[in-house]
C-alpha cells in the first residue's frame, strides 16, 4: 500500500504542490484518477473520506486521516513530515507563503474560470501579478534569500516555504514564457531559488513526470486556453 492516496485531476495545477511535498519527503502515494475524483464528489458528505467540495483530497493511510483544501494538505505534511521551521515566526511566515501561493493560483485562472482572460483583462492584472512576485522577492530579502544561495526563510534545507515556491513558479514559467521572463525581471532571486529548489533531483523527476503524463497542461479547460490565447503560448 501506498503511503498516501491522492485525489486529483489529471493536470498540475493545484496537486503539483502536494505531490512536491510527498515526492520531496520520499514518500509514495496512489492517483486515485479522474473518474474516482468525479464519483468521489457527487458522494453524499457523509460518505466522503473528508467532507470536500473539489480536490485535492488526501488521505494519509498510516495515520488513517483524511484532508481536502491544498494549504490545509501542504501544512499538514510540513508538519508531519518535519518539514516545518521551528520558530513561531517563521512558521508564521511558512503558513503565510503557501495561501499566498493559493491565492495566486486563484488569481491566474480568475478564480477557477469565473471569466476567461482577454488581452485587456491580461493587461489589468500584470501590474498585479508583478507584485505578486515582488512580494515573494522582499520576503526572501528580509529572511537570509540571496541571488544565487541560499533558502527563502534562511533554512539549511528546503523547507515548506522553499518547495510551495519552486512549484508555483516554475510549474507557471515551464508552460508560460511570457510569465518566465515577468518573473526573471520583478523577482530575480524568487526566480533563481525556484529553479535551484526545482532542480533537486526529486523535484526535477516529479517535473519530468508531469511533462510525460499531462504534456503541456496546467490548469486545463476553457480558462488555460484563454490564458494560453493572451500570452501566445
Amino acid at each position: 500500500m501506498s503511503d498516501y492516496d491522492l485525489y486529483y485531476w489529471s493536470v498540475p495545477f493545484r496537486g503539483q504542490f502536494v505531490r512536491a511535498v510527498l515526492a520531496h519527503a520520499g514518500k509514495t502515494w496512489t492517483e486515485a484518477g479522474d473518474a474516482a475524483i468525479s464519483e468521489m464528489m457527487g458522494a453524499k458528505v457523509q460518505n466522503m473520506p473528508a467532507p470536500f467540495m473539489g480536490p485535492p483530497l488526501l488521505i494519509d493511510n498510516k495515520a488513517e486521516f483524511a484532508i481536502a483544501q491544498m494549504p490545509a494538505i501542504i501544512l499538514y505534511l510540513g508538519e508531519t513530515l518535519d518539514l516545518m521551521p521551528r520558530s513561531a515566526a517563521l512558521r508564521a511566515l511558512t503558513i503565510k507563503v503557501v495561501n499566498d501561493a493559493n491565492d495566486v493560483i486563484d488569481e491566474i485562472t480568475l478564480d477557477g474560470g469565473r471569466e476567461m482572460w482577454t488581452q485587456a483583462r491580461w493587461r489589468d492584472f500584470t501590474p498585479r501579478l508583478k507584485k505578486w512576485m515582488s512580494i515573494w522577492e522582499e520576503t526572501g530579502r528580509q529572511h537570509g534569500l540571496k541571488v544565487s544561495s541560499g533558502f527563502l526563510l534562511g533554512g539549511e534545507t528546503a523547507g515548506i516555504a522553499d518547495i510551495v515556491t519552486a512549484t508555483l513558479w516554475t510549474t507557471m514559467t515551464d508552460r508560460f514564457g511570457k510569465i518566465a521572463d515577468i518573473l526573471e525581471e520583478s523577482a530575480p532571486m524568487t526566480a533563481g531559488l525556484s529553479r535551484r529548489v526545482a532542480d533537486l533531483p526529486a523535484l526535477a523527476k516529479l517535473a519530468a513526470k508531469a511533462r510525460a503524463d499531462y504534456g503541456d497542461a496546467y490548469c486545463g479547460g476553457q480558462i488555460e486556453a484563454s490564458l494560453r490565447k493572451v500570452l501566445g503560448a
